[in-house]
């Protein structure tokens, strides 16, 4: 299984995954943190999103993302004023200038990303900037990973991780895999012979019966990964329990901006209250993010669900699986 969404573009983008198909099964995995985020997470974008005088700061995946009942796309259509940025510290910039209107950042995203969102609050308090919140529902790789290791219906050989978010964790982070699930894993980076270089270390561990979590991706990846970026994480923010699309709720796998930066949080400042959300019939998201079905599996892939209509996640995101394998096959 390739965790990482990623690496799932990367690999059918290359062909590997057809080339390699009378040998191996190349399963996707949960390493799409737009495809993982809840769909009351969702819906809460939305609802705050129609709030008066609010900006909704984003990444441009989350924009098209369907809610229960609407999207941030639809939103923006009917009034609501929603804005793409490619990092955070562009947000608090954009609060800088705008400072009539309440700017809440939707703070998506794994290991990777979160230490810039964590730098943008530290950056809006230094420069007083009072009209700049996160609504965090960052996700945290190794827990879901237990949470997947424990699911007694999945039937992987060997785990394929995500080398950006192994930069900030570390190669220590991920031990557990071959210390108490005896299975092995190889931390890849994102070109074609990097995925190649990490399957061969996975059939080696496999063919000699052993199992451990090795580095591939050594030009960026250590043992103890950025501690400078893992830092000023646990500065702002504080495990939590989160729900995923597909898991339900995994302990400590999701991060809450500590009480003592409460004025940042976007659940504090604006709280919001949205019904259950409704699901659509037919849509295989969360057993795709689990490794169950492939795409192609999914009643809805390819006919009803496309890019230019998606009906999940998983066809909207540039990192999701159902985007990836209907534009490359």
């Amino acid at each position: 299984m390739e965790v990482c969404g990623t690496h799932t573009t990367a690999i059918s983008k290359s062909g590997l995954r057809s080339l390699l198909s009378e040998y191996m099964e190349l399963l996707s995995g949960p390493g799409c943190p737009v495809c993982v985020t809840d769909q009351k997470d969702i819906d809460k974008s939305i609802a705050l999103a129609r709030l008066p005088g609010i900006v909704i700061a984003t990444f441009g995946d989350m924009v098209r993302i369907p809610g229960s009942n609407s999207s941030l796309e639809q939103e923006k259509a009917r009034g609501a004023q929603v804005e793409v940025f490619y990092s955070p510290h562009d947000a608090v910039a954009y609060a800088r200038k705008h400072q009539n209107r309440e700017i809440i950042f939707l703070g998506v995203g794994f290991e990777t990303t979160i230490p810039a969102v964590a730098m943008s609050i530290s950056e809006a308090m230094s420069q007083n900037i009072k009209n700049y919140v996160v609504f965090s529902v960052h996700k945290l790789v190794p827990p879901a990973m237990h949470t997947l290791l424990h699911d007694h219906e999945l039937r992987v050989d060997g785990f394929i991780l995500p080398g950006h978010v192994c930069t900030i964790t570390g190669r220590k982070a991920f031990d557990f895999i071959g210390s108490e699930y005896h299975l092995p894993s190889v931390i890849a980076g994102f070109e074609s012979v990097d995925i190649m270089q990490a399957i061969y270390l996975l059939l080696q561990q496999i063919v000699s019966g052993t199992a451990a979590t090795t580095i591939g991706y050594t030009r960026l990846v250590h043992e103890e990964g950025n501690i400078r970026a893992r830092a000023i994480i646990d500065r702002f923010f504080d495990p939590t329990d989160a729900c995923w699309r597909g898991f339900g709720s995994i302990p400590a796998s999701g991060l809450l901006i500590k009480k003592d930066y409460s004025r940042y949080d976007a659940t504090v400042r604006f709280p919001v209250d949205v019904p259950e959300p409704s699901t659509t019939e037919g849509c295989s998201c969360g057993e795709i993010l689990k490794g169950k079905r492939k795409p192609s599996q999914c009643p809805l892939f390819g006919s009803v669900c496309t890019p230019s209509d998606p009906i999940g996640p998983c066809m909207v995101s540039s990192e999701g699986a159902c985007a990836a394998y209907y534009q490359y096959g």
